[in-house]
Protein backbone atom coordinates (compact mmCIF):
# COMPACT_ATOMS: atom_id res chain seq x y z
CA UNK A 1 0.00 0.00 0.00
CA UNK A 2 2.80 2.46 0.90
CA UNK A 3 4.50 1.88 -2.47
CA UNK A 4 1.23 2.57 -4.27
CA UNK A 5 0.72 5.82 -2.34
CA UNK A 6 4.28 6.91 -3.10
CA UNK A 7 3.76 6.21 -6.77
CA UNK A 8 0.55 8.23 -6.79
CA UNK A 9 2.28 11.10 -4.98
CA UNK A 10 4.87 11.24 -7.76
CA UNK A 11 2.34 11.54 -10.59
CA UNK A 12 2.66 14.90 -12.41
CA UNK A 13 -0.80 16.22 -11.56
CA UNK A 14 -0.43 15.39 -7.86
CA UNK A 15 3.02 17.00 -7.78
CA UNK A 16 1.64 20.11 -9.50
CA UNK A 17 -1.26 20.31 -7.05
CA UNK A 18 1.12 20.07 -4.08
CA UNK A 19 3.36 22.72 -5.61
CA UNK A 20 0.45 25.12 -6.13
CA UNK A 21 -0.76 24.61 -2.57
CA UNK A 22 2.74 25.40 -1.32
CA UNK A 23 2.86 28.58 -3.41
CA UNK A 24 -0.50 29.76 -2.06
CA UNK A 25 0.59 29.03 1.51
CA UNK A 26 3.94 30.80 1.07
CA UNK A 27 2.31 33.84 -0.55
CA UNK A 28 -0.21 34.10 2.28
CA UNK A 29 2.58 33.88 4.86
CA UNK A 30 4.64 36.56 3.12
CA UNK A 31 1.64 38.87 2.84
CA UNK A 32 0.87 38.64 6.57
CA UNK A 33 4.03 37.95 8.52
CA UNK A 34 6.54 40.55 9.72
CA UNK A 35 9.67 39.37 11.48
CA UNK A 36 13.16 40.60 12.36
CA UNK A 37 14.54 39.74 8.92
CA UNK A 38 11.76 41.74 7.29
CA UNK A 39 12.71 44.71 9.47
CA UNK A 40 16.36 44.35 8.40
CA UNK A 41 15.29 44.25 4.76
CA UNK A 42 13.18 47.38 5.19
CA UNK A 43 16.12 49.25 6.74
CA UNK A 44 18.39 48.10 3.91
CA UNK A 45 16.11 48.86 0.97
CA UNK A 46 15.15 52.23 2.42
CA UNK A 47 18.58 53.40 1.28
CA UNK A 48 17.39 52.96 -2.30
CA UNK A 49 13.67 53.78 -2.10
CA UNK A 50 11.65 56.74 -0.90
CA UNK A 51 7.89 57.07 -0.47
CA UNK A 52 6.07 57.20 -3.84
CA UNK A 53 9.11 56.04 -5.81
CA UNK A 54 8.48 53.53 -8.58
CA UNK A 55 10.08 50.13 -7.94
CA UNK A 56 10.37 47.21 -10.35
CA UNK A 57 10.34 43.83 -8.61
CA UNK A 58 11.50 41.58 -11.45
CA UNK A 59 11.09 37.98 -10.34
CA UNK A 60 8.62 38.75 -7.55
CA UNK A 61 7.85 35.07 -6.83
CA UNK A 62 5.54 35.01 -3.75
CA UNK A 63 6.27 38.56 -2.66
CA UNK A 64 8.94 38.39 0.04
CA UNK A 65 10.49 41.60 -1.35
CA UNK A 66 7.24 43.09 -2.63
CA UNK A 67 5.90 43.58 0.88
CA UNK A 68 9.17 45.30 1.89
CA UNK A 69 9.05 47.69 -1.06
CA UNK A 70 5.46 48.58 -0.19
CA UNK A 71 6.37 49.11 3.46
CA UNK A 72 9.01 51.56 2.21
CA UNK A 73 6.19 53.43 0.48
CA UNK A 74 7.12 52.53 -3.09
CA UNK A 75 4.72 51.99 -5.98
CA UNK A 76 5.62 48.47 -7.07
CA UNK A 77 5.48 46.88 -10.50
CA UNK A 78 5.90 43.17 -9.73
CA UNK A 79 6.90 40.97 -12.67
CA UNK A 80 6.31 37.23 -12.20
CA UNK A 81 5.84 34.65 -14.99
CA UNK A 82 4.83 31.67 -12.82
CA UNK A 83 1.06 31.56 -13.13
CA UNK A 84 0.31 30.37 -9.62
CA UNK A 85 2.69 32.90 -8.04
CA UNK A 86 1.17 35.76 -10.05
CA UNK A 87 -2.33 34.55 -9.17
CA UNK A 88 -1.47 34.51 -5.46
CA UNK A 89 0.06 38.01 -5.62
CA UNK A 90 -3.00 39.32 -7.43
CA UNK A 91 -5.16 37.87 -4.65
CA UNK A 92 -3.24 39.32 -1.71
CA UNK A 93 -2.66 42.75 -3.28
CA UNK A 94 -5.97 43.12 -5.11
CA UNK A 95 -6.98 46.09 -2.94
CA UNK A 96 -3.63 47.89 -3.13
CA UNK A 97 -3.68 50.44 -5.96
CA UNK A 98 0.09 50.90 -5.56
CA UNK A 99 0.85 47.33 -6.64
CA UNK A 100 0.65 46.14 -10.24
CA UNK A 101 1.24 42.47 -11.03
CA UNK A 102 2.64 41.74 -14.50
CA UNK A 103 2.24 38.01 -15.17
CA UNK A 104 5.00 37.91 -17.77
CA UNK A 105 8.80 37.75 -17.92
CA UNK A 106 11.41 40.27 -19.07
CA UNK A 107 14.00 39.60 -21.76
CA UNK A 108 15.93 41.36 -24.54
CA UNK A 109 12.94 41.46 -26.90
CA UNK A 110 9.23 40.76 -27.01
CA UNK A 111 8.08 37.23 -27.75
CA UNK A 112 7.83 34.07 -25.70
CA UNK A 113 10.14 31.59 -23.99
CA UNK A 114 10.01 28.22 -22.27
CA UNK A 115 9.65 28.42 -18.49
CA UNK A 116 11.07 25.57 -16.43
CA UNK A 117 9.42 25.19 -13.04
CA UNK A 118 10.84 23.51 -9.97
CA UNK A 119 9.00 22.14 -6.94
CA UNK A 120 11.08 24.73 -5.09
CA UNK A 121 9.24 27.60 -6.78
CA UNK A 122 11.93 30.15 -5.98
CA UNK A 123 14.33 28.56 -8.47
CA UNK A 124 12.09 28.23 -11.50
CA UNK A 125 13.97 29.65 -14.47
CA UNK A 126 13.97 30.62 -18.13
CA UNK A 127 17.67 29.78 -18.40
CA UNK A 128 18.51 26.19 -19.31
CA UNK A 129 22.20 27.04 -18.88
CA UNK A 130 21.67 28.22 -15.30
CA UNK A 131 19.67 25.11 -14.42
CA UNK A 132 22.39 22.84 -15.78
CA UNK A 133 25.21 24.82 -14.15
CA UNK A 134 23.63 24.81 -10.67
CA UNK A 135 22.93 21.10 -10.90
CA UNK A 136 26.50 20.34 -11.96
CA UNK A 137 28.00 22.52 -9.22
CA UNK A 138 25.91 20.80 -6.55
CA UNK A 139 24.06 23.95 -5.51
CA UNK A 140 20.73 22.45 -6.58
CA UNK A 141 21.83 18.93 -7.41
CA UNK A 142 18.71 17.31 -5.96
CA UNK A 143 16.22 19.65 -7.64
CA UNK A 144 14.37 18.83 -10.83
CA UNK A 145 12.82 21.20 -13.35
CA UNK A 146 9.81 20.56 -15.56
CA UNK A 147 8.87 22.44 -18.78
CA UNK A 148 5.83 24.53 -17.96
CA UNK A 149 4.94 26.00 -21.33
CA UNK A 150 5.66 29.32 -22.98
CA UNK A 151 5.50 32.64 -21.14
CA UNK A 152 5.08 36.06 -22.73
CA UNK A 153 8.15 38.31 -22.79
CA UNK A 154 8.49 42.08 -22.48
CA UNK A 155 11.60 44.23 -22.17
CA UNK A 156 12.63 46.51 -19.35
CA UNK A 157 12.23 49.39 -21.79
CA UNK A 158 8.62 48.29 -22.39
CA UNK A 159 7.98 48.35 -18.65
CA UNK A 160 9.50 51.82 -18.32
CA UNK A 161 7.43 53.11 -21.24
CA UNK A 162 4.24 51.90 -19.56
CA UNK A 163 4.90 52.63 -15.88
CA UNK A 164 7.71 55.19 -15.76
CA UNK A 165 11.38 55.11 -14.80
CA UNK A 166 11.87 53.31 -11.47
CA UNK A 167 14.23 54.56 -8.82
CA UNK A 168 15.14 50.96 -8.01
CA UNK A 169 14.85 47.69 -9.92
CA UNK A 170 15.41 44.34 -8.21
CA UNK A 171 16.25 41.69 -10.80
CA UNK A 172 16.27 38.12 -9.48
CA UNK A 173 15.46 35.75 -12.34
CA UNK A 174 17.65 32.68 -11.77
CA UNK A 175 20.29 33.08 -14.44
CA UNK A 176 18.21 35.13 -16.90
CA UNK A 177 19.56 38.47 -15.68
CA UNK A 178 21.66 39.12 -18.80
CA UNK A 179 18.60 38.82 -21.05
CA UNK A 180 16.79 41.35 -18.86
CA UNK A 181 19.68 43.83 -18.96
CA UNK A 182 19.93 43.52 -22.73
CA UNK A 183 16.37 44.89 -22.87
CA UNK A 184 17.36 48.08 -21.02
CA UNK A 185 18.69 51.11 -22.90
CA UNK A 186 18.61 53.78 -20.20
CA UNK A 187 20.13 54.11 -16.76
CA UNK A 188 18.10 53.49 -13.59
CA UNK A 189 19.29 55.16 -10.36
CA UNK A 190 19.67 51.84 -8.50
CA UNK A 191 19.54 48.19 -9.57
CA UNK A 192 20.32 44.82 -8.02
CA UNK A 193 21.21 41.61 -9.85
CA UNK A 194 21.39 38.16 -8.32
CA UNK A 195 24.89 36.65 -8.49
CA UNK A 196 25.99 33.02 -8.38
CA UNK A 197 29.53 31.93 -9.33
CA UNK A 198 28.22 29.34 -11.78
CA UNK A 199 27.09 32.07 -14.15
CA UNK A 200 29.61 34.76 -13.27
CA UNK A 201 30.52 35.40 -16.92
CA UNK A 202 26.97 36.53 -17.69
CA UNK A 203 27.09 38.73 -14.55
CA UNK A 204 30.28 40.35 -15.86
CA UNK A 205 28.56 41.01 -19.19
CA UNK A 206 25.60 42.57 -17.35
CA UNK A 207 27.90 45.01 -15.60
CA UNK A 208 29.76 45.81 -18.81
CA UNK A 209 26.47 46.59 -20.57
CA UNK A 210 25.40 48.84 -17.70
CA UNK A 211 28.62 50.86 -18.00
CA UNK A 212 27.47 51.81 -21.50
CA UNK A 213 24.47 53.59 -20.00
CA UNK A 214 26.48 55.97 -17.83
CA UNK A 215 29.08 55.88 -15.07
CA UNK A 216 27.84 53.37 -12.50
CA UNK A 217 29.49 52.23 -9.29
CA UNK A 218 29.04 48.83 -7.70
CA UNK A 219 28.67 46.98 -4.41
CA UNK A 220 27.82 43.48 -3.19
CA UNK A 221 25.58 41.96 -0.53
CA UNK A 222 26.20 38.33 0.41
CA UNK A 223 23.25 35.99 0.76
CA UNK A 224 20.46 37.48 2.87
CA UNK A 225 22.82 39.54 5.03
CA UNK A 226 21.13 42.85 4.09
CA UNK A 227 24.55 44.50 4.34
CA UNK A 228 26.72 46.09 1.68
CA UNK A 229 30.15 44.48 1.58
CA UNK A 230 32.09 47.67 0.83
CA UNK A 231 31.81 50.99 2.70
CA UNK A 232 32.76 52.77 -0.53
CA UNK A 233 31.26 51.77 -3.88
CA UNK A 234 33.63 50.26 -6.44
CA UNK A 235 34.38 51.05 -10.06
CA UNK A 236 33.84 48.44 -12.78
CA UNK A 237 37.36 47.00 -12.77
CA UNK A 238 37.48 46.63 -8.98
CA UNK A 239 34.04 45.00 -8.88
CA UNK A 240 34.98 42.45 -11.54
CA UNK A 241 38.15 41.60 -9.62
CA UNK A 242 36.14 41.08 -6.44
CA UNK A 243 33.58 38.86 -8.14
CA UNK A 244 36.38 36.83 -9.72
CA UNK A 245 37.77 36.23 -6.24
CA UNK A 246 34.44 34.68 -5.21
CA UNK A 247 34.56 32.13 -8.03
CA UNK A 248 36.79 29.78 -6.02
CA UNK A 249 34.01 29.44 -3.42
CA UNK A 250 30.98 28.09 -5.24
CA UNK A 251 28.79 28.27 -2.15
CA UNK A 252 28.92 32.08 -2.19
CA UNK A 253 25.94 33.88 -3.66
CA UNK A 254 24.28 37.22 -3.23
CA UNK A 255 23.31 40.37 -5.10
CA UNK A 256 25.32 42.91 -7.04
CA UNK A 257 24.14 46.49 -6.48
CA UNK A 258 24.53 49.12 -9.15
CA UNK A 259 24.23 52.85 -8.59
CA UNK A 260 24.23 55.67 -11.13
CA UNK A 261 25.21 58.67 -8.94
CA UNK A 262 24.42 61.19 -11.69
CA UNK A 263 20.72 60.26 -11.42
CA UNK A 264 20.45 60.77 -7.66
Amino acid sequence: MNSILKKIARTPWIAEMRRNLRIRSDAKREAHQWNDQDARMLSFYSHFLRPNDICFDVGANVGNRLKIFRKAGARVIAVEPQKECAKALNHWYRNDSNVTIVAKALSDSKGSAQLMTSNFHMISSLSKEWVEATQESGRFATQRWTPAGQVELLTMDDLIAQYGLPRFAKIDVEGFELNVIKGLTQAIPFLSLEFTPETRKSSFECLELLTRLGSPVFNFSEGESMLLHFPEWLDFTSMIAFLESLSVRNEIWGDIYISFPALQ
